[in-house]
């Protein structure tokens, strides 16, 4: 029973060893090449071993892509942790830090963003409410919307006569329980959603110009334009 124990651990430690080893060639080849050359053949092929040997870890390529998105995510929220230190400063300034974090990693790190943000979630991420964004962000959204409780001056919703965000606060709160995020009820109202989105809306899409190279003219500035539609942002929604 002891030696079957053994030949049992010994069997998934190289196990492990061998998926760490095809996620690091994914991973490689993603920032070498792009998300195209990433494939179960040219990984194989670096492993020294056959195609097929690799559905033996991964049931096809959209679920190593998935795996390899995770892996992705985790370096990401560790860069983030570090904007919410030291955890007594202030307010508005530890969510600018977070910002100007997200925007210096992707950056820095272009084809994994890609790989991210940049495409579709997969079908069955669709189907359940959950892509990378949820997975990565909402950690640091719950406790900075939980902590924005006090933070009464958040501008209203404009036309709020015909804007509704039932839906989206009903989604938000059930995303937070689902991951085992405290946030009180007040923290979601219909202000404090307004302000998330149109947050999320101008900071995704200022990222993904840059990234990919859209804006329309040379950045010759482009640190002074971003802290500036921080700041824009800040003001048009009331944070102090």
């Amino acid at each position: 029973m002891e030696r079957q124990m053994t030949e049992v651990t010994r069997r998934e430690r190289m196990r492990a060893a061998t998926d760490q080893e095809i996620r690091h060639h994914a991973r490689a080849l993603l920032v070498g090449h792009g998300r195209d050359a990433v494939t179960l053949r040219a990984i194989a092929r670096e492993l020294g071993i056959t195609a097929p040997a690799l559905y033996r870890y991964y049931d096809s390529r959209e679920d190593l892509l998935r795996t390899l998105c995770d892996d992705i995510c985790t370096d990401l929220a560790a860069v983030l942790s570090a904007g919410l230190e030291p955890a007594d400063a202030d307010y508005r300034e530890r969510v600018f830090a977070v910002c100007r974090a997200f925007r210096q990693w992707a950056l820095e790190h272009p084809q994994e963003f890609s790989l991210v943000f940049g495409s579709p979630p997969a079908e069955t991420d669709r189907r359940s409410g959950q892509d990378q964004f949820a997975g990565v962000f909402l950690r640091f959204v719950g406790p900075l919307m939980a902590e924005g409780v006090s933070q009464d001056n958040l501008a209203s919703v404009p036309d709020a006569g015909h804007l509704d965000f039932s839906r989206e606060q009903r989604e938000l709160a059930e995303a937070f329980a689902a991951k085992g995020i405290e946030v009180p009820p007040e923290a979601l109202r219909p202000e404090a959603v307004y302000a998330l989105l149109r947050w999320w809306v101008r900071l995704y899409g200022h990222v993904a110009l840059e990234v990919f190279g859209r804006f329309p003219f040379d950045l010759n500035h482009a640190d002074m334009l971003f802290d500036s539609m921080l700041s824009e942002l800040a003001r048009e929604i009331g944070l102090q």
